[in-house]
C-alpha cells in the first residue's frame, strides 16, 4: 500500500523561494550579536529553515495521492409514461405498481442486500422529459400518479416535477456525467426501457470522455491504460403491458391535384386481438365509419379519396368502442394533403347576398371563391392555407377577434398569402381599424386630414372608473379614449368625463388640437369607487347643449350596474338637443337592457365588448362614424396615378363613375395605383413580408359600384388585381415532402428547372409557424443534385405550418410553396418493445455492462469476471483513480508549532537549564 502512495506538487515554483530565504537566515546567524550560547542559536537557525521549508511546501500545494477503487455510482431511473402506471383503472394501476416495483426496488433491494454498496457512494437521478434532483435517498415508491390519461406534470418519489410525456436518455447521461466527482471511479446506472423520444443517447455517451479525463488527470498508470469514457451500466425495464390500441399513422401523400384520386392509409397498432370503429374525417366531416378487427402488431386499412374544393385537406382517424383500451389519447392521429388547381379566394362579407356580381366576375376568370359572413372570418391558420388571398368586404374590426387579425398577419407575413380590404361604411377607420394589426398591414391609413369644409364635432367620451375596471379593462379604456383624441381634427372638441360614485372632469371640454394635453390627462385615471352613472351623462348633456358644434356625440363605457336614475330622460333629451349617445359595455357584469335602451333612444349605436382589447376599436370606430367625415360619397372617375402592367389591358378611360369611398392616406413606401378625383387613395399595394396587401377603398358592390357592375372590364379588373395580390404557388418542377418522426421533422425539396435540370446552389429558406403561432426561418441546405433538406424541432402538438421559397443567387424568386404537418400525441404513448439493442450499444461503447446481476452492480468486475469476462469488465476491473489529499492545513499546523518554539529559543536562555560540565 506504501508503494502506492506518493506526493504532488501543484504549484512547485514556490520551492524555489528556498534558494532565498535559507540564504538570508544562514546570513543573519552569522552576523547574529546574541550572548546565547551557540548550540542554541543552531538549534533556532535549524528551527526556522524548517518553517520556511514547510511554509514553501504548503504553498506549493503538497499533495498525497491514494490510489482508491471506491465509486460514484449515479443511478438513472427512468419514471417516463411507457415504463409508468395509468390511474384510469385501479387494477391495470395495482399491477403496474407491483410490475413496477419488481422492476426497479426488487432489483435494488438485491443489489444493496447484504451490505453490499455501503463501500461506494450511490446517488439517484430521476428522468423523463427532463433530468431531476440527485438524491441520495433510494426511491420507495415506483413511480408517482399522473394527473391524466396523457401523463403531463407529477411529482415523482423523489419530489421533483417530472414532464413524462417525453424520454431523454441523453439528458441523464449529460447531468449524470457532470456530477462525478474527481477522486471516485464514475459509473453510472441507467434502468429504462431504452425507448428515447427525445435527444441521441450514444451521442450523449461518448460525450462523456471529456468529463472522465478530467476525474482521472491524476490516476495511475493502470488507469491510465484503460478507456478515458464513463462506463455505463444498462439495465432494460419491461414496458407498459397493458391492454393497448394506438392510431400509429395516417399516410397521405403530400400533393395531389384537384380531383386526383389517391389513397389514405391508416396505420393501427395493438399488443392484443381486439374490435373497434374506425372514422375517418375529412375537416369537420365524415368520410367513412366501419368496424374493423385488429390483429395483435400493426394493422394497416387504406381507402381511396379525391379532393374538390380544398387546398388543404386534414384527414383525421379514430378508433373507439374497444374492448380493451388503456389510453385515450392515442386513438387519434392526421394527416395533411396539399392539392393544386384553380386560385381560390375567400371573401368575408357583411352582407353575402350584395357579393353574388363579384364572385361571378371572378369565376369566368377562372378564379373560385367562398363567400362567408362576418362569423365565418377564420380562427385557424390551416382554413386559411385553403386560400391564396383573404378578402374582406365591408366588416369593422369590431367584429373581429384580436386572435383573428393576428391570424390574417401571420397569413399575409410568414405563408404569403394575399389580403385585401374593400371600402365600405364598415371599413377602414369606419370600422375602427386605426392602429389595429390589420391596418399595419394594409398600404394605406386609417386617419386622415379633416377637410376645412366638414362639419366639426363636439364629442364627450364618459368612462367608468369604478373599482371592478381595474387592471386590464381601465388601461384598454384609456388606450381607447386616446385613439379617439387622436382621430379627431382640430375644428374638433374633446371632453372627457370619469365616474364612481361621483363624477369629475378628466380633461375638461376643449380644442382636439391639444391632443397631447387630452392624452397626458387620460393616462392619469386610476379604478376605484362606486358606479353612478347618471350624473356623468347629464353634466356631458348639459356640456354639449352649450357647445357650437355642428355634431354632437357621446360614447358612454361601463362594466357594471349603475345607480338608477332617469336614464331614459337624460337620452330623450340629448335625442331632442341632436346629440347621438352609444354605449359600450366591458364584460358580462353589466346592465345591458338599460344601455340598450339608452342607445337606441339616443340614436347611437350599443357595443358589447366582451374582450377589453377591442375597446380602442370601438372607440376608433365611433369617433369616425360620428365626425361623419370619412366617407366621402360625390360620385368620381378613377385616376390612373401609377401606370402598372397589372392593368395595362384596362381603359379606365371608359370606366364609369364611382359613387363613394372612405377616406384614407397612402403609406410612404406603398404602390398607389388609382385615386379619386380629389387626389384621395383608391387602389393601393403593397409587399408585406411574403405576401401582398391591397386596399381598395370604394366597393365591389351596388351601393358604391353599382355602375361598374356593367362595365366590361369589371371582371378583368378585379380577376387582376386579385392575382397581383393573391399568394402564387408555382409547383412545376418541384416536389415538397415534410415528415417527423420523435419531435424532429425533416422537411425535403426536389427542385428542376423548365429544362429538366437539376436545380442547383439555389436560396432554399423555410419559414415555419408554430401552433402558438411563433415564427422561426430555416434555410435548406443542397445535399444531393436539385435536392435541399432541413431539420426542425417539433416540441409542441398541433399543426405546424410552412412556406418555403427559392430563390437564384441574384434574388429572384423561382417557386413558393406552402405545405404543413400535424404534430399528434407524444411519442412516449406510441407502442414499442423494450430497446435492448440501443442499451447494449450504450454498454458496449462505454466498456459498460449490459443487464448486470443484482448482486454483482457494485462488485469489481476481477470478482465477476472468468475467462470470458468481457473487455468492458476487465477495463472496469482495472479502473483506479488517485483520491487527493491536501497537506498544506498539516504543513502550516507544523510550522506554526515550530515557530513557537523558534520565540522560545529567541527569548529564553536554555544553558541556564542545562547540567553543570564538571572537569
Amino acid at each position: 500500500m506504501l508503494e502506492s502512495l506518493s506526493l504532488e506538487l501543484i504549484h512547485p515554483w514556490w520551492m524555489a523561494t528556498l534558494l532565498v530565504v535559507v540564504p538570508l537566515l544562514v546570513w543573519y546567524f552569522r552576523r547574529s550579536l546574541s550572548d546565547f550560547p551557540p548550540r542554541q542559536l543552531l538549534v533556532s537557525l535549524l528551527t526556522r529553515c524548517v518553517i520556511v521549508s514547510l511554509l514553501a511546501l504548503a504553498l506549493s500545494g503538497m499533495t498525497l495521492l491514494r490510489p482508491t477503487t471506491q465509486q460514484f455510482v449515479i443511478v438513472a431511473i427512468d419514471q417516463s409514461l411507457s415504463v409508468a402506471e395509468d390511474e384510469a383503472d385501479p387494477a391495470a394501476k395495482e399491477k403496474a405498481d407491483a410490475d413496477r416495483k419488481s422492476q426497479v426496488n426488487e432489483y435494488l433491494d438485491k443489489a444493496f442486500a447484504d451490505g453490499r454498496g455501503a463501500a461506494h457512494k450511490v446517488m439517484f437521478l430521476p428522468f423523463a422529459a427532463q433530468t431531476g434532483s440527485l438524491s441520495q435517498e433510494r426511491p420507495k415508491l415506483a413511480l408517482p400518479t399522473p394527473i391524466n390519461a396523457a401523463g403531463s406534470t407529477a411529482p415523482n418519489s423523489l419530489g421533483v416535477d417530472l414532464d413524462r410525456n417525453a424520454t431523454d436518455l441523453s439528458a441523464a447521461i449529460r447531468s449524470a456525467a457532470g456530477a462525478m466527482p474527481p477522486d471516485y471511479v464514475p459509473r453510472i446506472v441507467i434502468m429504462t426501457d431504452g425507448n428515447q423520444t427525445i435527444g441521441d443517447a450514444l451521442q450523449a455517451a461518448l460525450g462523456t470522455a471529456s468529463v472522465a479525463k478530467s476525474v482521472s488527470a491524476r490516476a495511475g498508470e493502470k488507469a491510465a491504460k484503460s478507456s478515458t469514457l464513463i462506463p455505463i451500466d444498462t439495465i432494460p425495464l419491461k414496458v407498459r403491458d397493458d391492454a393497448e390500441v394506438q392510431v400509429a399513422a395516417v399516410e397521405v401523400p403530400a400533393q395531389v391535384r384537384e380531383g386526383e384520386p389517391f389513397y389514405v392509409e391508416v396505420v393501427i397498432n395493438s399488443n392484443h386481438e381486439d374490435e373497434g370503429l374506425v372514422e375517418v374525417f375529412r375537416g369537420a366531416h365524415k368520410v367513412l365509419s366501419e368496424n374493423r378487427k385488429l390483429k395483435s402488431g400493426e394493422n394497416r386499412f387504406r381507402f381511396q379519396q379525391s379532393i374538390t374544393g380544398e387546398r388543404l385537406a386534414q384527414y383525421t382517424v379514430k378508433i373507439g368502442g374497444l374492448k380493451t383500451d388503456t389510453l385515450l389519447d392515442n386513438n387519434t392521429e392526421s394527416g395533411l394533403v396539399f392539392t393544386t388547381g384553380k386560385p381560390r379566394v375567400l371573401l368575408i362579407e357583411s352582407d353575402p347576398k350584395l357579393a353574388q356580381q363579384l364572385v361571378w366576375a371572378l369565376q369566368q376568370e377562372e378564379i373560385e371563391v367562398d363567400v362567408r359572413p362576418i362569423e365565418g372570418m377564420p380562427d385557424t391558420l390551416a382554413d386559411l392555407q385553403n386560400y391564396e388571398l383573404l378578402a374582406l368586404s365591408n366588416v369593422p374590426a369590431t367584429s373581429l377577434s384580436q386572435r383573428q387579425m393576428e391570424l390574417a398577419r401571420t397569413y399575409v407575413q410568414d405563408l404569403g398569402g394575399g389580403f385585401m380590404m374593400l371600402g365600405g361604411d364598415q371599413s377602414f377607420g369606419l370600422g375602427g381599424y386605426y392602429k389595429t394589426v390589420l391596418e399595419e398591414i394594409l398600404p394605406v391609413r386609417s386617419d386622415f386630414e379633416k377637410e376645412k369644409e366638414k362639419p366639426s364635432l363636439g364629442m364627450v367620451l364618459v368612462i367608468d372608473k369604478s373599482g371592478s375596471m381595474g387592471g386590464e379593462k381601465i388601461e384598454m379604456a384609456k388606450e381607447a379614449a386616446k385613439s379617439a383624441a387622436e382621430l379627431l381634427g382640430p375644428r374638433d372638441q374633446l371632453g372627457v368625463i370619469a365616474f364612481d360614485g361621483n363624477f369629475y372632469w378628466v380633461s375638461d371640454m376643449q380644442s382636439a388640437a391639444n391632443k397631447a394635453r387630452i392624452i397626458d390627462d387620460i393616462s392619469r385615471i386610476e379604478a376605484g369607487g362606486g358606479t353612478t352613472m347618471a350624473p356623468a351623462m347629464e353634466e356631458a348633456y348639459n356640456t354639449l347643449v352649450g357647445t357650437t358644434a355642428k355634431l354632437k356625440h357621446v360614447i358612454m363605457l361601463t362594466d357594471g350596474i349603475s345607480s338608477p336614475g332617469d336614464f331614459e330622460g337624460i337620452a330623450q333629451s340629448m335625442a331632442s338637443a341632436r346629440i347621438t349617445c352609444s354605449t359600450v359595455a366591458v364584460g358580462e357584469g353589466c346592465d345591458s337592457k338599460v344601455l340598450e335602451e339608452i342607445a337606441k333612444i339616443g340614436q347611437g349605436r350599443y357595443f358589447e365588448a366582451l374582450d377589453p382589447s377591442s375597446l380602442p376599436q370601438i372607440f376608433a370606430k365611433e369617433t369616425m362614424t360620428a365626425s361623419k367625415s370619412a366617407i366621402n360619397e360625390q360620385p368620381f372617375v378613377p385616376q390612373v396615378v401609377r401606370p402598372t402592367p397589372v392593368l395595362a389591358d384596362i381603359d379606365f378611360e371608359t370606366a364609369p363613375f364611382l359613387l363613394g369611398y372612405v377616406v384614407t392616406r397612402p403609406k410612404a413606401t406603398c404602390e398607389l395605383i388609382l385615386a379619386t378625383e380629389a387626389g384621395d387613395p383608391l387602389l393601393a399595394w403593397w409587399r408585406y413580408g411574403l405576401g401582398t396587401t391591397v386596399a381598395f377603398t370604394s366597393d365591389a358592390k351596388s351601393r358604391w359600384g353599382a355602375e361598374w357592375l356593367t362595365w366590361p372590364g369589371y371582371s378583368k379588373f378585379w380577376a387582376q388585381v386579385i392575382r397581383q395580390s393573391m399568394r402564387k404557388n408555382d409547383v412545376k418542377g418541384v416536389i415538397v415532402d415534410v415528415k417527423q418522426d420523435r419531435r424532429k421533422a425533416t422537411v425535403t425539396m426536389d427542385a428542376i428547372d423548365p429544362a429538366g435540370k437539376f436545380l442547383n446552389q439555389a436560396t432554399t429558406e423555410a419559414t415555419i409557424i408554430d401552433p402558438q403561432l411563433g415564427q422561426r426561418k430555416l434555410e435548406l441546405k443542397q445535399t444531393a443534385p436539385g435536392r435541399y433538406v432541413a431539420e426542425f424541432d417539433t416540441p409542441a402538438s398541433g399543426a405546424y405550418h410552412l412556406n418555403l421559397t427559392q430563390k437564384t443567387a441574384g434574388g429572384t424568386l423561382l417557386h413558393q410553396q406552402t405545405r404543413g404537418l400535424i404534430v399528434g400525441y407524444p411519442d412516449e404513448l406510441r407502442l414499442h418493445p423494450t430497446n435492448n439493442d440501443l442499451l447494449k450499444s450504450l454498454a458496449d461503447s462505454t466498456d459498460g455492462r449490459f443487464n448486470p446481476l443484482p448482486e454483482d452492480l457494485f462488485a469489481p468486475a476481477s470478482s465477476t469476471a472468468s475467462k470470458s469476462a468481457t473487455a468492458g469488465e476487465a477495463a472496469l476491473a482495472a479502473r483506479t483513480v488517485q483520491r487527493t489529499t491536501p497537506l498544506w492545513p498539516y504543513l502550516a499546523t507544523a510550522a506554526l508549532i515550530l515557530f513557537i518554539l523558534d520565540v522560545a529559543l529567541r527569548r529564553i536562555d536554555f544553558s541556564l537549564w542545562w547540567p553543570v560540565r564538571r572537569f
